[in-house]
């Protein structure tokens, strides 16, 4: 009775990149799950280990966000139904959520010529979040980032970052936050004070979605079966607003770090071999990965396996986006502070917690029992 009561509590939802591809299907995907339109595929937090851990529902979440586009999310849905990304028929089916959720997305920034400072800017974040929750009496509101990959800021750089900006304005709004990029974030030296001064919840950097999480549980494969690992080498080849923004070297540098951190931590060392980045505009929203491991067998003997991921980037995504939601959501409500190692299962540079898939998951339920028994 406790954890359904909590269920209908209303809580916001603020994305920054409020009108991109993973947004707009997690607005869509949610009012679909809902409504009953579509089965729940992908989101971990609608098993039945979960079903009791208060977590809210999907029909209690209102969502807006930051965007420096201007396309209107009830287009941006019809656009990726066109790439086949959404269902035939669910923009339309769900055109009111979309439309509603876009009224709640507020201009970005810093835009070319903003002369706004640092603090201007977060300033103004800030008051758009916190009127949002205001407006709509939400419970609490939850920040994740879902912006375009930035390049690591400079080591003498005076400026955040915009991501960092972001950030701190949900500090500042005392929201809850998930960065599924690999941009800065929290991870800001400016901003350390700030965040353990918070006592806010958040989890990890760069949502792990398909060639990462198949890394995180081929890794452990060959280290249990005490098969060394020789070289392990990847091409991505991807388009859409991804594949434009890491075209930037810089923006693919930040990318390929996390990738390389999944094998250094599991193998204890980083293999021969690099992760290379293509950008295929033809390819939209989909994406294939190919990764190419040499390994040794037994009396030396020379092997190899190859694995090919074609999917998604948006679907795979999306139901990760609204899990992470949930679960942050319910750790605030519950009186949880701080870094959150058991939702290392979804990211490639977790804030702590195991490396591999199968123990990220094990901490991940351990989680959910101690969300169920919160009060």
């Amino acid at each position: 009775m406790f954890a359904e009561r909590r269920a209908d509590r209303r809580v916001g939802v603020w994305f920054t990149g409020a009108r991109g591809s993973v947004a707009t299907t997690a607005v869509a995907g949610c009012a679909a799950v809902a409504t009953g339109l579509h089965p729940p595929t992908g989101m971990v937090t609608e098993t039945p280990p979960f079903a009791s851990s208060g977590l809210p529902s999907p029909a209690s979440l209102v969502f807006g966000g930051h965007d420096t586009a201007a396309c209107p999310l009830p287009k941006r849905a019809e656009e990726l139904t066109a790439a086949g990304v959404l269902p035939h028929g669910l923009a339309a089916a769900v055109r009111s959520e979309l439309t509603a959720a876009d009224t709640e997305i507020r201009p970005g920034g810093p835009l070319p010529g903003d002369t706004r400072t640092d603090e201007a800017l977060i300033t103004a974040f800030t008051s758009d979040i916190t009127d949002f929750t205001r407006r709509h009496d939400l419970d609490r509101t939850v920040v994740i980032n879902l912006a375009s990959t930035e390049p690591a800021p400079a080591a003498d750089a005076v400026r955040l970052p915009p991501s960092s900006l972001y950030a701190a304005a949900a500090l500042r709004a005392g929201c809850p936050y998930a960065n599924f990029t690999p941009s800065t974030g929290l991870r800001a030296d400016a901003l350390a004070g700030a965040v353990a001064a918070s006592g806010l919840p958040h989890a990890g950097r760069d949502g792990k979605t398909g060639q990462t999480l198949l890394r995180s549980v081929l890794a452990p494969m060959f280290v249990q079966r005490a098969l060394p690992v020789r070289a392990w080498s990847g091409t991505n080849l991807l388009g859409g607003g991804d594949g434009a923004a890491l075209a930037d070297p810089a923006a693919a540098a930040a990318k390929n770090a996390g990738k390389e951190r999944v094998l250094a931590d599991v193998l204890g060392h980083v293999p021969e071999g690099e992760v290379h980045i293509d950008d295929v505009p033809a390819l939209g929203d989909w994406k294939t990965a190919w990764d190419h491991i040499a390994f040794d067998g037994f009396l030396g003997s020379r092997m190899v396996l190859q694995t090919i991921w074609q999917g998604c980037d948006s679907a795979l995504a999306a139901p990760l986006v609204l899990d992470l939601a949930r679960l942050l959501a319910r750790a605030h409500e519950a009186g949880l502070t701080g870094p959150l190692p058991e939702l290392a299962f979804y990211f490639k540079d977790p804030d702590g917690g195991p490396a591999a898939l199968p123990d990220q998951y094990a901490a991940l339920l351990s989680f959910a029992e101690r969300l169920r028994d919160a009060r």
